[in-house]
């Protein structure tokens, strides 16, 4: 999803570091594995350990949201901005959206899982994810769920969708982390998201960092695929803001 932001981001003199989280494009699937948000905030932690990142500014997407305020709140002096896109931040009322509801189910989970195939995937795609056609080829979509179901049929990927940590707990920890963070953050929302709506997901995440910038942009939920030079317009002005080295780390 970020390929075309990093280039983005080069251009403006940062380099753009995008780690697969296990269970996800062509990272392994551990069976042995807590892919909860706490599970996988303690693999990014000891990737950007392992990336020797010692400043970094951070960019989180949907569900990679709570995954990297795991991480800020881990290592918050490490962080020098964080731009969130279209992720839930009051996660004690968080409600799936329909698309990603059947997920949480056991019963449903696989059969809506194999369903994300050609030629079923390509309209979803249009209709949730994407605005502008022109900005994704039939078969750059039908490589994320392939990208889903790699080496384990999409094993790994069930158990991230089941193991959303909807508390009270994570909910006060993301909002401290947040609220009391030593850098500056920036929110930035796809207008015409039909899964995490501008007008209920959108207005939960300005009324939870009232005071921070929030930014719309042309889009729908995957709106980093169709504005990747607007989207790196919005993280350059933000590392520039904050005078920190250019590292960008994407979850």
């Amino acid at each position: 999803m970020y390929r075309k932001l990093i280039g983005a981001l080069a251009d403006r003199g940062m380099r753009g570091v995008a780690f697969d989280l296990p269970g996800l494009g062509l990272a392994e699937r551990p069976e042995r594995f807590d892919y909860s948000w706490t599970g996988l905030g303690r693999f990014s932690v000891a990737a950007i350990d392992a990336l020797g990142l010692d400043r970094f500014h951070l960019v989180v997407h949907d569900i990679g949201g709570p995954i990297g305020f795991e991480l800020a709140a881990a290592m918050p002096n490490r962080v020098g901005s964080l731009t969130i896109l279209d992720s839930p931040i009051y996660v004690d009322s968080f409600s799936r959206p329909w698309v990603m509801e059947p997920f949480a189910h056991p019963a449903v989970a696989r059969a809506w899982l194999a369903a994300m195939r050609p030629p079923f995937f390509v309209p979803l795609m249009r209709m949730v994810g994407i605005k502008n056609k022109a900005a994704m080829s039939t078969s750059e979509i039908n490589a994320y769920p392939a990208l889903l179901k790699l080496g384990d049929g999409g094993k790994a990927f069930l158990r991230i969708m089941r193991g959303f940590e909807l508390t009270a707990a994570k909910q006060s920890l993301y909002l401290s982390t947040l609220r009391r963070a030593p850098y500056p953050i920036q929110i930035v929302w796809g207008r015409d998201d039909p899964a995490l709506k501008l007008n209920i997901h959108g207005a939960q995440a300005r009324q939870a960092l009232p005071n921070i910038p929030f930014h719309e942009i042309p889009g729908k939920h995957f709106f980093v695929e169709e504005q990747p030079e607007l989207t790196a317009d919005l993280i350059a002005g933000l590392v520039a803001r904050s005078r920190e080295p250019a590292y960008v780390p994407a979850i």
